[in-house]
């Protein structure tokens, strides 16, 4: 029976360096044994269990990081959506603070008051 189990501990760490999926199935599978013969009720597979168990923990799994990455990435997208809103209603408020001032300003010069300089000057164009 030590032979069997030195078998199946091959076959645990053959998973941990392929970074696979490891549980009790797949360490029999990858022994040359049938799915399920690692069974809790057995005494001789206590010790077996319980390293499957700690490779488990030590495997991080492609799909946990895959998961952590697309949390970032929604994370990242929801603080540049609500950095891109914030600058929008800037720019509209300070589109809106020019049309009013080109009204004001329009006001201004249709009535009495007569500029100091002549468009041309202020932009420095000498005449």
């Amino acid at each position: 029976m030590s032979d069997t189990i030195s078998d199946y501990y091959a076959a645990l760490d053959r998973l941990k360096q392929r970074k696979a999926k490891i549980n009790n199935d797949t360490v029999a599978l990858a022994a040359g044994r049938k799915k399920g013969s690692i069974k809790k009720s057995r005494p001789q597979f206590i010790a077996l269990i319980q390293a499957i168990e700690e490779a488990q923990k030590e495997v991080v799994r492609p799909e946990v990081v895959i998961a952590d990455r697309l949390e970032q990435a929604r994370g990242n997208a929801k603080d540049i959506q609500r950095r891109l809103d914030a600058s929008l209603a800037r720019e509209l408020a300070l589109v809106r603070e020019v049309f009013r001032l080109r009204k004001e300003l329009a006001v201004l010069r249709g009535g009495n008051v007569v500029p100091f300089h002549s468009p041309t000057q202020a932009a420095g164009v000498e005449q």
